[in-house]
């Protein structure tokens, strides 16, 4: 039985994550940071019914103490570095803090793993957004990176710092750059749950406007559960590597809102307001994945199209809200 060290375990690909492992084998431990609040920490591992199979560690991405010890004890074959500050809109109002932990937290692992089990497989999760402003019309992992945020610079570091760390010390570190990924289990501040969302609360008389931001942006957006068996996929490999993962299409915002408003038989210009508080103060037009590599030397393609994750994340939300009206 293999096991595995999952940061970042209460989020959504952290939940993906460890149902997959589970489904594999795995002895699945996660790291959880201390929270008043802990309770609400585990609803998508209990929202898909493995809240009792993983075995919880308690840290935290800035105590590498803690990290070591907790590395040292477990004896980990492969840690997946998950957690972090991952709301792009937060981290313009906590710039340090999101360097903090999606920047120096990333090495911290890295560190902690270094000294504690050079032998275990090591991946750290990347993301489309370094690449901003983009320097070619499709993204893969040639293309040059140009960050538009606090959090795209700190996803930076902790990319760079995993490519260090393979190449100074002879570690198997893998980073996978994902382009957007979305499921029922996105939190509420994201784009595409806050579309969905809105959609089922407006259907079901909720609510009766949406407020947006720039509806022209586009990104390239697939499946949480597909991409985390790209994760698992690197982690199999010889050698570590960096993989884009993506699915090759892009979306609009504005495309979003009617694939989703038509899921509940509605037209979303009826319903969409534009709102200049939610535009970013640097803005990533468009985001488009090549994911050549990936489907080449992992065997990779995404099964969930993107109609299909939108109405997923539509009925999930109707069957939310009207569970809690009943």
């Amino acid at each position: 039985m293999k096991t595995a060290l999952i940061t970042g375990v209460t989020g959504q690909d952290g939940a993906y994550l460890s149902q997959l492992l589970l489904q594999k084998g795995y002895k699945v431990h996660g790291l959880v940071r201390r929270s008043s609040h802990a309770e609400g920490h585990f609803r998508r591992l209990q929202w898909l019914g493995i809240q009792n199979d993983v075995t919880y560690e308690d840290g935290n991405l800035l105590d590498v103490s803690a990290l070591s010890r907790t590395i040292r004890e477990i004896k980990p074959d492969e840690v997946y570095n998950l957690a972090a500050q991952s709301f792009v809109k937060a981290s313009w109002q906590q710039p340090l803090l999101t360097s903090q932990v999606t920047a120096i937290g990333v090495n911290n692992v890295l560190e902690a793993v270094r000294l504690e089990a050079p032998e275990a497989r090591f991946y750290q999760a990347s993301s489309s957004e370094m690449y901003g402003l983009i320097q070619e019309p499709q993204q893969s992992e040639a293309t040059p990176f140009y960050p538009r945020s606090p959090y795209a610079v700190a996803k930076l570091f902790g990319h760079w710092m995993t490519v260090n760390y393979r190449e100074s010390f002879g570690l198997h570190t893998s980073s996978g750059i994902l382009f957007n990924h979305e499921s029922p289990l996105r939190g509420l501040e994201f784009v595409t749950r806050k579309v969905t969302d809105a959609a089922a609360r407006i259907k079901l008389g909720l609510a009766s406007e949406l407020p947006m931001g720039n509806l022209d942006a586009t990104r390239d957006w697939g499946h949480a559960r597909d991409y985390v068996r790209a994760m698992w996929l690197m982690l199999q490999q010889e050698s570590g590597d960096d993989y884009v993962v993506a699915t090759g299409r892009t979306v609009s915002v504005r495309d979003l809102c009617r694939v989703a408003f038509e899921q509940v038989g509605l037209n979303y210009e009826d319903y969409v307001k534009l709102d200049p508080a939610f535009l970013r103060p640097a803005e990533v037009d468009v985001l488009l994945g090549d994911p050549a590599k990936a489907k080449a030397k992992l065997g990779w393609t995404p099964e969930v199209t993107f109609e299909q994750l939108i109405a997923e994340m539509v009925e999930a939300d109707l069957e939310r809200h009207s569970a809690r009206r009943a």
